[in-house]
């Protein structure tokens, strides 16, 4: 089963879902809003992204920046828990394995779901 982490009125997080949606892959959908991320999670993710999954084009982190930029490491993941509107989205996960990180319709193409 794949979940999807995001925040429901992003637009990115519309496309991922639309897509999902009319390839008629099952997934649970977990709001930020509702239910932020903990620490292991923003973890597994950095480990996929190869870095913190800091949405930098968006709005929230430009107001934040320069807060979130002073951080440490350990910090920024606790900050980021908080503010989960900093964290790029949709995080897709398959058995608790990041599979992707935002939304690119070529990847998801090449995804198994």
């Amino acid at each position: 089963m794949i979940t999807m982490y995001a925040i429901a009125n992003c637009d990115t997080v519309k496309k991922a879902r639309l897509f999902l949606d009319k390839k008629q892959v099952e997934y649970t959908f977990v709001d930020f809003k509702k239910l932020p991320p903990i620490s292991e999670q923003i973890k597994r993710w950095a480990d996929f992204f190869g870095e913190l999954p800091v949405n930098k084009k968006g709005t929230t982190y430009k107001k934040l920046k320069d807060e979130y930029e002073g951080l440490t490491e350990a910090a920024k993941i606790k900050f980021l828990c908080t503010n989960t509107s900093m964290i790029k989205r949709p995080v897709l996960e398959k058995n608790e394995k990041t599979i992707a990180i935002g939304f690119d319709e070529e990847t998801y193409k090449g995804l198994k779901f």
